[in-house]
């Protein structure tokens, strides 16, 4: 895991719903994979994003949204 991919699982894993956090991991462990082997795309994320908000206590969905469109806006078009 690079720096990058550490600290968003913390960022993460601080806003899981209880009992998640086996799901989120998981989620996040098949991105990094894809980040780091290059496989990583709009159309992948898209689909992981709302895994990951499904999982995220909803009082943190607009500031986990929020980060996502940051890491959308990083991404080659």
């Amino acid at each position: 895991m690079n720096p990058g991919q550490k600290m968003f699982h913390d960022f993460a894993l601080q806003r899981v719903q209880p009992c998640k956090e086996a799901e989120l991991e998981a989620v996040m462990a098949e991105s990094f994979k894809r980040q780091d082997d290059g496989t990583f795309t709009r159309e992948y994320m898209g689909a992981a994003v709302p895994k990951m908000l499904a999982l995220i206590r909803p009082e943190c969905i607009e500031e986990f949204q929020k980060a996502a469109a940051h890491m959308n806006s990083q991404l080659e078009k």
